[in-house]
């Protein structure tokens, strides 16, 4: 338990500050369900409010705000008509693409802090878990390419 004691924070810090890197306007809220409903492959509302661990009309305001953006359609179930699935556009892949670029440059960024010896210790060890997330040391301008 010490060891998950004392990286959980760090990996709550380190989620947070990657999707601060996202900089699309949609929001965490938005960005997760959307990714979400590419992962599982166009869910219905109510799968996707369980997915999501929010109450379904939350999950139909923020579908609706994503199709108004043109990054989900609504669809009706090819077995059941009665049944909505909810599936990515390809501008929300776009959009998907370019979050999960942004966050993997800023990572892989803040990565080039540490040393040879530093980047060969299990994840969590010592000071490299600071520099992964403590911004002091960077200035973000450049880490958010």
């Amino acid at each position: 338990l010490g060891l998950a004691n004392n990286l959980r924070p760090t990996i709550a810090r380190l989620a947070h500050r990657l999707r601060q890197q996202d900089h699309t306007g949609l929001g965490p809220t938005m960005t997760a369900t959307l990714a979400s409903i590419a992962k599982h492959g166009g869910p219905t509302h109510g799968e996707l409010a369980a997915i999501e661990q929010v109450a379904p009309p939350t999950i139909t305001a923020v579908v609706d705000k994503l199709e108004k953006l043109g990054l989900v359609t609504r669809e009706a179930d090819s077995t059941d008509r009665r049944v909505t699935r909810v599936r990515v556009t390809p501008t929300g892949i776009d959009q998907l693409d370019e979050v999960r670029n942004r966050r993997t440059s800023w990572l892989a960024f803040r990565l080039t802090a540490l040393t040879d010896e530093e980047r060969r210790r299990p994840p969590g060890a010592g000071a490299v878990r600071p520099k992964l997330v403590d911004t002091a040391e960077f200035a973000d301008g450049g880490a958010s390419v």
